[in-house]
C-alpha cells in the first residue's frame, strides 16, 4: 500500500459527515430524552446533552431556532426534539442540530407561564406592599383593550351607567397575536404620559391560553409594574389568571367587574351626598340656634343696657391702680436707696487704702512676734548646746588623756586592748593628749 492511499483525519471526518447528511432518515429525526449540561452562550446558541438511562448525544439549538421558545430549557427537563443528525468536523463527534423542542408531558405555554411567574415573584413584583390604592373618585378612566371586542363595550357601558361624570379615555391595542404584547406596552407608555388619567383598566374578553398569552409576556408584566398610574387587570373570565393579574394593583374577574371596581355608583354617591347635606343642614341649624341664644343673652346683658356703669367702674379701677402704682414705686425707690446706703458703707469699710494700712500693721505685728519667737528659740538651742557640750567634754577621752592616759592603735587603726593583739616587731601608734608616738615593739610580756 502506497503512502497516497492513507486518508487524513480531516478527509475521513468529511466523508463520514457527508454520509450522515445524505441519509434521509437523519435529516428530520424525532428524539426524546432528558437535558443535562445545559449552557446558553452569549451569542444565544444553546448547547446541551440529550440522554436517557443508557446513552447520550450532544445537541445544539441555534438562536435562530430557540428564539421562538416560550420557556427556558433547564437541566433535568424531559423534552421532545425534532432535528438533524450530523458530524461536527472540529471534534469528529456526531450531534443533533435541534430545530424544534417542546416539553415532554407538559404544555410549552404552561411551562413558560410557571417559569415567568416564579421569576417575577422572586423579584417582588407580586408583593402586596408595592400595590397602589385605586382612587375612590377618579376624574378620568383609561381603558386599554381591543376597540372592537365585547370587553370594551361592557367596560364603557358599565362606567357610563354607574359613573356618568367620569371621563373615559380609550387607547386601542392588539390583545391577541404575535404583536399584541408590544402593542399593550406602547399603550401603557402613552397613557402614562397623560397627566389627567387617574386609573387604568387593561384587559380583554375570555379565550384560550394561546389567545390570552399576550398578558403572560414578561415585557407586559414589567410595563404594568413600572406604570405611574394604578392599574386594574381584567383578562378573560373569572377562572382565567394571567401574569398581568398578579402584577396589577387590582385584579377584576371580568371586564365588567373591572369597570365596577374602577368607579363608584352614582346613586350611592348621591345618597351619601344627600345624607351629608341633611347632616350639614342640621348642624348649621344647631349652630344658628346656639348663636342666637348667645346674641339674646348679650343683648339683654347689664353691660349693654347700662354702658356708663361699665365705664365708671373702669375709671374707679384705673384710679385704684394709679394709687397702687405710685405707692409701690415710692416703696421701691426707698428700698433701692436703703440698699445703696448699705452698699456705700460696705465700700467705705472695704477701701483699698484702709485694707493696705491694716495689712501693714498686721505685718509689723507678725514680724515683731516672729523675731521674739526666734530669739527665744535661739536662746533655748544655745542652752541645749552648752549642756550637750559640757556632757561631751566630760565623756571625752581627751580629758582622760590629760591625766596621763594614752591610746594605742595597730597599723590597721584598731585600738589595742590586749597584748594578744601584738607581737614583737609590730608598728604601733600611741595617741597622747598633746600628740602621737609612732613606736616599734621590741618585746611582748604578759602579766
Amino acid at each position: 500500500m502506497t503512502l497516497n492511499q492513507y486518508l487524513t483525519v480531516q478527509a475521513l471526518t468529511k466523508y463520514i459527515k457527508r454520509k450522515f447528511d445524505a441519509d434521509p432518515y437523519l435529516v428530520n429525526i424525532y428524539v426524546k430524552g432528558e437535558i443535562s449540561n445545559f449552557k446558553q452562550h452569549s451569542s444565544g446558541h444553546m448547547y446541551f446533552t440529550l440522554k436517557d438511562d443508557k446513552a447520550r448525544i450532544l445537541a445544539v439549538m441555534f438562536s435562530s431556532s430557540n428564539k421562538v421558545l416560550k420557556y427556558k430549557p433547564e437541566n433535568g427537563m424531559n423534552v421532545l426534539i425534532k432535528g438533524q443528525i450530523t458530524v461536527y468536523e472540529g471534534s469528529g463527534q456526531y450531534q443533533i442540530y435541534v430545530k424544534e423542542m417542546q416539553p415532554d408531558g407538559i404544555g410549552e405555554l404552561y411551562l413558560a407561564y410557571e417559569q415567568l411567574k416564579e421569576k417575577l415573584e422572586k423579584e417582588g413584583l407580586f408583593a402586596p406592599e408595592r400595590k397602589r390604592k385605586i382612587p375612590v373618585y377618579p376624574k378620568a378612566i383609561g381603558v386599554i383593550t381591543s376597540p372592537t371586542g365585547a370587553a370594551v363595550r361592557d367596560i364603557i357601558s358599565t362606567i357610563k351607567r354607574r359613573y356618568p361624570i367620569g371621563k373615559i379615555i380609550l387607547h386601542p391595542a392588539l390583545v391577541q397575536g404575535e404583536n399584541a404584547a408590544k402593542s399593550i406596552v406602547d399603550a401603557l407608555e402613552k397613557m402614562n404620559q397623560m397627566k389627567d388619567v387617574d386609573v387604568l383598566i387593561v384587559g380583554r374578553g375570555g379565550g384560550s391560553i394561546e389567545e390570552l398569552w399576550a398578558f403572560n409576556e414578561e415585557i407586559v408584566a414589567r410595563a404594568i409594574s413600572e406604570s405611574n398610574i394604578p392599574i386594574i387587570s381584567a383578562v378573560g373570565h373569572e377562572t382565567d389568571f394571567t401574569i398581568a393579574d398578579f402584577v396589577a394593583d387590582l385584579r377584576a374577574p371580568t371586564p365588567t367587574g373591572a369597570a365596577e371596581l374602577a368607579v363608584p355608583h352614582i346613586e350611592e354617591l348621591m345618597e351619601k351626598l344627600l345624607n351629608r347635606k341633611s347632616r350639614l343642614i342640621r348642624s348649621f341649624a344647631d349652630i344658628i340656634r346656639h348663636e342666637r341664644k348667645r346674641l339674646e343673652f348679650v343683648t339683654n346683658s347689664y353691660v349693654l343696657r347700662n354702658p356708663n356703669r361699665l365705664y365708671e367702674q373702669k375709671m374707679e379701677q384705673i384710679d385704684g391702680l394709679t394709687e397702687r402704682l405710685s405707692r409701690e414705686m415710692k416703696q421701691a425707690v426707698e428700698q433701692r436707696f436703703t440698699k445703696f446706703e448699705h452698699l456705700e458703707q460696705r465700700l467705705q469699710r472695704n477701701q483699698p487704702l484702709l485694707q493696705l494700712q491694716h495689712s501693714k500693721e498686721k505685718y509689723g505685728r507678725l514680724k515683731k512676734d516672729m523675731y521674739k519667737q526666734l530669739s527665744l528659740i535661739l536662746k533655748e538651742k544655745q542652752q541645749e548646746f552648752a549642756k550637750a557640750l559640757t556632757a561631751m567634754q566630760a565623756l571625752s577621752p581627751l580629758k582622760v588623756m590629760e591625766r596621763g592616759y594614752s591610746l594605742a592603735y595597730s597599723e590597721n587603726q584598731e585600738i589595742i586592748k590586749s597584748v594578744n593583739q601584738t607581737k614583737s616587731g609590730d608598728k604601733i601608734q600611741v595617741v597622747l593628749s598633746d600628740g602621737n608616738l609612732f613606736c616599734s615593739i621590741e618585746d611582748v610580756r604578759k602579766d
